[in-house]
């Protein structure tokens, strides 16, 4: 069958939007395809720094002919009603549709059929392709040359050079689809690699272009640029005894750079491995996008890879020096950086209160008035907030609050070292780095480094106890800090992060199994900082958004561990704290257990059936209370009997097990409800004649289900 190869070569496409203009282009031709009726066996795109390829296989020759029926108004219908379905259904007159009698007895109505032929793929090629390209989405564009005064001139996100478009079988010679964009028509005709094979190349279909792309120095697939750049990575830096530092993120970067990867190695002195690794690393990874390498002892090694875009007739000698010098040239600055934060600073030298230097780095934090947001204050005005909070929680997640008071209050200090100015990746590690060199506690040094974490859903949890209570201080005083202000995240907008920051609480509380009153730790905080900012809202206001903002995040981190999602919202709507992360957990796990059982099968549909006849029964009476205390000794029957004792057992054994916070054990309380909840509905006529007995039974009922609810919300269970 057909297919189609399509290539867009233009002077550069940066290297972070690549991934996402290949994938857009994919998406934006298949599914116009699709729209129009033609199917396909498969799609692939491609990119490299000066191109944009596609390939569609086993495209039909023509799209298929249509055949509709559409449904009109009933004969003897208004003129007007009539001479509407003619337009819409492109006909003359009543007498090219028929009619049809309506299979439910409406009836007669007219049908119109309506018959369209398919077109010739070449044709709609011709007709989606331009303007997929006029209206492509690049997150930034350009015009230029004489067009670019033109309102409606072309924008891509560097000048467009040529386009490829061929269609055709694999037994004929392809077509070009036939179409221009701003004078440049489509062809057949592609370039080599900018310094290694420019010249033109003619091709034909997508196999016959990857390989004369090959030849001319050009690897189309960014997958296989990157399994070429770590091979030979691995083999310069094993011949040297030396192992490659992987990084994915650079990896990814560097792919995109080069059109033909040779991998070179270079070398700086041996006297810059005494700047941490993390400075080096950083260094090296931004500013020359090069790869570490470490001795076998695991320390860095003063050498790295570079991936050079040309194969140079010395064997990338000059290339690999010519980087060397550059590193060589970042590292001295990141050496002297290194050494300067490590003395005095000259305002505060004689000072004996702050004779550290991370101490005085605070002190100028201070001094200086940084400021975190217009709104919230000073950072110095942030630090003191989150010193008083983490000693707050401290003693929730079993740490030493002077320990964690000490790392708060340090916390944010480097951020006025040289080496975090120049370096912001390396905030937190460097106060590590510092705090170490001035003897602070090994718990205040990690809980510096660690209480940025976690960043991400990867990212690694603190678990040392100073750590968490930093971390967990750091983020709710982020979190109330917005709240108060009104500035929350809206849909896809999240300029502050808080979504993260909200994550982080979760899994901090979580894979600590710490127990922690969000509540009371977000209402406090708000009252201690509204003696200095100005809020916007109540703290019961502030603390009841927050705590449902943090309830939608728990749902979305429960479901990616694979928790059902009516299951949380069960457990979020039961009895108890809803402030407690590892209860509503726990709650969830127990559910989610007992539910696969039989009992918690027919207790739920038990539930079910009892909760939709009170509910019935409230809409009918409104204004009615069946939350009334029941009269055991007013029942007559044996199943209803047996149900009010059962429940009254059940009932108080659930409440002690969730006393203890058994949940399980709980779940196993009401389970013993099952047999006589079925004798109930078997026996037992609950809209009794007589209204006294009636309201009796519809009492027990609600008694049922508010003692279910003790536990979990089990209306919100599907099933």
């Amino acid at each position: 069958m057909p297919d189609l190869l399509l290539e867009l070569f233009s002077e550069e496409i940066p290297a972070r939007m690549q991934k996402q203009a290949s994938d857009d282009l994919k998406r934006l031709v298949t599914n116009a395809l699709v729209e129009r009726g033609l199917a396909y066996e498969g799609a692939a795109a491609f990119a490299t720094p000066r191109r944009l390829a596609l390939h569609v296989a086993g495209l039909p020759q023509r799209s298929p002919d249509v055949r509709e029926e559409k449904k009109g108004p009933r004969v003897g219908a208004p003129d007007a009603a009539v001479q509407g379905f003619l337009r819409a259904a492109g006909l003359q007159s009543l007498d090219q549709a028929k009619i049809e009698a309506d299979p439910k007895g409406k009836g007669e109505f007219y049908v119109a059929v309506v018959e369209k032929a398919g077109s010739a793929t070449l044709d709609v090629l011709a007709e989606v392709l331009p303007a997929i390209i006029r209206t492509f989405p690049w997150p930034k564009s350009m015009r230029w040359g004489a067009a670019s005064t033109r309102p409606d001139a072309l924008r891509w996100v560097r000048p467009l050079h040529s386009i490829v478009a061929t269609f055709g079988p694999e037994t004929e010679d392809p077509d070009v689809v036939p179409f221009e964009v701003d004078g440049i028509h489509a062809g057949d005709v592609t370039y080599g690699h900018r310094f290694l094979a420019p010249q033109a190349i003619r091709v034909r279909r997508f196999d016959d272009y990857q390989q004369a792309l090959e030849k001319a120095k050009v690897v189309l697939d960014p997958e296989r640029r990157k399994h070429m750049i770590m091979a030979d990575a691995k083999d310069l830096a094993f011949a040297q005894g030396l192992e490659l530092v992987e990084d994915e993120g650079l990896l990814d970067e560097v792919a995109g750079l080069v059109e033909w990867p040779v991998p070179l190695m270079g070398a700086f002195e041996q006297e810059f491995l005494d700047i941490p690794a993390e400075v080096i690393r950083a260094t090296i990874r931004a500013n020359q996008k090069c790869f570490v390498l470490r001795r076998p002892d695991g320390a860095l090694a003063n050498r790295f890879i570079l991936v050079s875009n040309v194969i140079a007739t010395d064997g990338g000698n000059a290339i690999a020096a010519g980087n060397g010098r550059v590193v060589r040239a970042r590292l001295s600055d990141a050496l002297y950086f290194w050494k300067t934060d490590q003395g005095p600073l000259p305002d505060y030298a004689n000072d004996e209160n702050r004779a550290k230097p991370l101490d005085q780095r605070l002190a100028k934090l201070n001094a200086l008035n940084i400021v975190f947001h217009e709104k919230l204050g000073t950072q110095g005005e942030r630090v003191q907030r989150i010193k008083a909070l983490a000693q707050e929680i401290a003693p929730l997640v079993g740490a030493d609050p002077a320990l964690a008071a000490r790392a708060a209050e340090l916390a944010k200090a480097d951020l006025m070292t040289e080496v975090v100015g120049e370096f912001p990746e390396t905030q937190g590690l460097m106060g590590r780095r510092y705090a170490e060199l001035q003897g602070e506690h090994a718990d205040v040094c990690a809980a510096i480094e660690e209480h940025y974490k976690p960043l991400g859903p990867s990212d690694r949890t603190p678990t040392n106890p100073v750590s968490v209570a930093v971390a967990l201080a750091d983020k709710i005083d982020t979190l109330v800090g917005f709240w108060a202000i009104d500035e929350k995240p809206t849909g896809s907008k999240d300029p502050y992060a808080l979504r993260r920051a909200a994550l982080g609480v979760i899994r901090l509380v979580l894979e600590n199994e710490k127990r922690v009153g969000l509540a009371s730790l977000a209402g406090s905080h708000f009252a201690a900082m509204g003696q200095r900012v100005a809020l916007k809202a109540s703290a019961e206001d502030v603390t009841a958004d927050l705590l449902s903002f943090i309830h939608d995040r728990l749902k979305v981190y429960l479901r990616d561990k694979g928790a059902r999602h009516d299951l949380i919202d069960s457990a979020l709507g039961a009895g108890g704290a809803s402030d407690d992360l590892l209860m509503i957990v726990r709650r969830v796990e127990a559910l989610g257990s007992f539910l696969e059982t039989d009992d918690g099968k027919n207790l739920l549909a038990g539930y079910k059936r009892a909760a939709n006849i009170v509910r019935a029964e409230e809409k009918k009476e409104k204004g009615a209370d069946f939350g009334v205390a029941y009269d055991a000794s007013a029942f007559v029957l044996d199943e209803e009997k047996a149900l009010a004792l059962t429940l009254e057992r059940a009932q108080a054994e659930a409440a002690q097990a969730i006393a203890r916070e058994d949940f399980a054990a709980a779940m196993s309380a009401l389970s013993k409800l099952r047999a006589p909840v079925d004798a109930f509905f078997e026996k037992v006529t609950v809209n009794d004649p007589e209204p006294a007995r009636r309201l009796n039974r519809l009492a027990l009922l609600n008694a049922l289900r508010g003692a279910v609810h003790t536990v979990a919300d089990f209306s919100k269970i599907s099933g």
